[in-house]
């Protein structure tokens, strides 16, 4: 792309580079390495952040996942009628919900991160010992990165 700068150019790669990976491990990960249906990206997406922050709410949720409430409150539905999700009565606010993972949805996740690992670090395995190094190595690198990029977001 000749009108990016090469920061820009290289925030594309890394993001061309980041979806190409997740569709490969998508595509490559599924039943029966993972018990029940195939769950589309923004369910999955949305079981994470309730598994890290149990008792979320949908409207938080929805910000975390910079999605509209109402969509998210269909995937809350969704992943409710599959036994994934319960939703509880805030206490304090009886017109609002808390998400709570079930325990297939635990399941579901902790198999899907044990056959992500396996699959990738299969590869992982076979690079060489300085491509390795490299992808450690650029790790903390990329981490900061996205710390920054959240703290540009809330300004």
């Amino acid at each position: 792309m000749a009108d990016l700068d090469p920061a820009e150019e290289l925030g594309d790669e890394l993001m061309r580079t980041n979806a190409a990976l997740r569709r490969l491990v998508r595509r490559q990960i599924e039943p029966p390495d993972i018990p029940g249906p195939r769950l589309r990206g923004a369910q999955i997406e949305l079981l994470r952040v309730v598994e890290e922050q149990p008792g979320i709410g949908v409207a938080p949720a929805a910000k975390v996942l910079r999605m509209a409430a109402n969509s998210v409150s269909t995937l809350v539905n969704q992943l409710a009628d599959d036994g994934l999700l319960l939703r509880e009565t805030d206490e304090e606010d009886r017109r609002a919900i808390r998400l709570h993972l079930t325990e297939a949805a635990a399941v579901r996740l902790a198999a899907w991160r044990r056959a992500r690992a396996r699959f990738v670090g299969a590869g992982v395995a076979k690079l060489p010992a300085a491509d390795r190094t490299a992808i450690a190595r650029a790790l903390p690198a990329i981490r900061a990165l996205m710390a920054r990029l959240e703290g540009e977001e809330t300004t």
